[in-house]
């Protein structure tokens, strides 16, 4: 059995990231999913909380490698 991970960079930050492709945190660019990095939703949650907003749900296996099964 192996792992894989799916690298982009980041839609917001534009840095270079590993992610599983099938649950990584992402916004829609012109119709394709875009990647968003973990700095960046962390960021987003905090900005969220300061104006009282629920903070973004990310699955706790967003940014680890995925089995190779899966792909």
């Amino acid at each position: 059995m192996g792992y894989a991970m799916a690298y982009d960079c980041c839609c917001c930050c534009g840095e270079t990231f590993g992610f599983n492709p099938h649950k990584v945190p992402s916004i829609r660019l012109g119709g394709v999913r875009e990647p968003v990095c973990r700095d960046c939703i962390v960021d987003a949650n905090l900005k969220r909380s300061l104006r009282g907003e629920q903070p973004l749900v990310v699955h706790p296996d967003a940014y680890e490698p995925i089995s190779e099964e899966e792909l």
